[in-house]
């Protein structure tokens, strides 16, 4: 589904570079895939919301946790992604082989959960700016989006759309130069960014389980190993035995992929905070409620304009981030079931496949006619991810470990380590927050 390895590596035996420098620059592109289109879907509309809601609400106080969760963040996909590529097979059919069918659906119900909660959150903001933008109500733009998602990716594939939507994505870099503009006091920015501020309270701690929650989220798990195995049916590794292994340059250009990707969301995550921070909290706008409030951080930059710059963010992310939480449900529920499916089918090929796939999305849809305030649901829909991280967190770092799955590309010690470190710390911060 990814080719972009294989077709840049061989323009690459084909054409002699015209310098050393220009060669090492194409191998580094040549290495990027999954795990940059996963960094990109990691900022989803929910993702900016929560980002937006702790700049708001506690001004610079959460800058520390960007750095703090980056190298977990890489880990957990570094993991993932290894295990796509050394076992050939996406994560539910790992667990499928390895562990009792009560562990297997259990990962599956935890995922449903989180998934079909953020799809609706995602369709909600989606639908939230486009209001703000038109007038027309939220809840006739719901059914355009989710209708408009399922054909592109039954009709399509997701391939097309991201190459389409992802440049959208690059609007996110608007948040650096209003937070540059914004004029923050740089020596508060930099000590909150390097000395951690902790503060007993259900709001921060909620806030702080949502930041870990978007940013380690349990869809990309399972999006992360299928996006691996799709790239090695691309390359004409049909069966999962012929898939099975890593060469050491394979799990490099992974490495690679993933660290870039990651620190793409990194990068976005840090500069939300820093924009909202220095505009909504200094202005005692503290609790954002509408897509309006959220996108007045952008003024600096854009003026009036700040609105559409904030639309045409959150459709990009959104159209990257929703098809890929239907598609990592799909993708686990097809292997946990032993089905046929992949994005790269045909519907006729694989209707269950794509069945879940709408499912997810029309009940994620329906979510929204609720009642519940578009912004709000985005940041629960956070909230609900990092409570629901910490088991399948322990699966990923199980896994990976087990060298009966990995052979000798089971985790080093620091992977484990990191592993294991991002489970506690994301199931502390969740009894910590219903405890406070």
């Amino acid at each position: 589904m990814w080719p972009v390895r294989k077709t840049i590596n061989t323009l690459e035996n084909t054409q002699k570079p015209k310098s050393v420098g220009a060669g090492r620059v194409r191998r580094f592109f040549a290495e990027l895939g999954p795990g940059l289109i996963t960094g990109a879907a990691d900022d989803d509309p929910s993702g900016i919301a929560t980002y937006s809601v702790a700049g708001a609400a506690f001004g610079f106080a959460q800058l520390w946790t960007v750095f703090f969760s980056i190298p977990l963040m890489i880990a957990v996909q570094l993991m993932c992604a290894r295990l796509g590529l050394v076992a050939g097979e996406g994560l539910a059919a790992a667990i499928r082989r390895r562990y009792p069918r009560w562990v297997l659906w259990g990962a599956c119900a935890l995922l449903a959960v989180s998934n079909t909660v953020n799809i609706g959150a995602d369709l909600g903001g989606m639908a939230a700016a486009m209001e703000m933008m038109t007038g027309a109500t939220a809840l006739l733009w719901l059914p355009v989006f989710a209708a408009l998602i399922v054909v592109l990716l039954i009709w399509s594939s997701y391939r097309h759309i991201a190459r389409v939507f992802k440049w959208l994505t690059l609007v996110l870099f608007a948040y650096v130069a209003a937070a540059i503009l914004a004029h923050p006091r740089w020596s508060e920015v930099v000590g909150a960014t390097f000395l951690p501020h902790l503060e007993l309270s259900t709001n921060y701690l909620a806030t702080f389980v949502a930041i870990l929650g978007t940013t380690i989220s349990p869809y990309l798990f399972f999006w992360q190993a299928a996006q691996e195995v799709e790239v090695e049916r691309a390359q004409g590794r049909r069966s999962a035995k012929a898939r099975r292994g890593a060469t050491e340059k394979e799990l490099r250009a992974a490495r690679t992929d993933v660290i870039t990707g990651m620190a793409f969301a990194g990068v976005v995550m840090y500069f939300i905070i820093v924009a909202t921070g220095a505009t909504l909290f200094e202005s005692g706008h503290r609790d954002i409620e509408t897509a309006r409030q959220a996108a007045e951080a952008l003024r600096p930059v854009a003026g009036n304009g700040a609105y559409l710059l904030f639309t045409v963010g959150l459709l990009g992310t959104g159209m990257l981030g929703v098809p890929a939480l239907a598609g990592s449900a799909a993708y686990a529920i097809a292997e946990a079931m032993h089905w046929r499916g992949s994005l790269d089918d045909r519907p006729r090929v694989a209707p269950k496949f794509y069945g879940v796939l709408a499912a997810a999305v029309v009940i994620g849809m329906i979510l929204n006619y609720t009642g519940a305030n578009a912004v709000k649901m985005l940041f629960w829909a956070a909230v609900v991810n990092g409570a629901l991280s910490s088991p399948l967190i322990v699966l990923v770092t199980l896994l990976t470990s087990d060298k009966r799955v990995m052979g000798e590309c089971a985790n080093s010690r620091l992977l484990r380590a990191l592993g294991w470190i991002t489970a506690v710390v994301m199931f502390v911060a969740t009894v910590a927050m219903f405890v406070f």
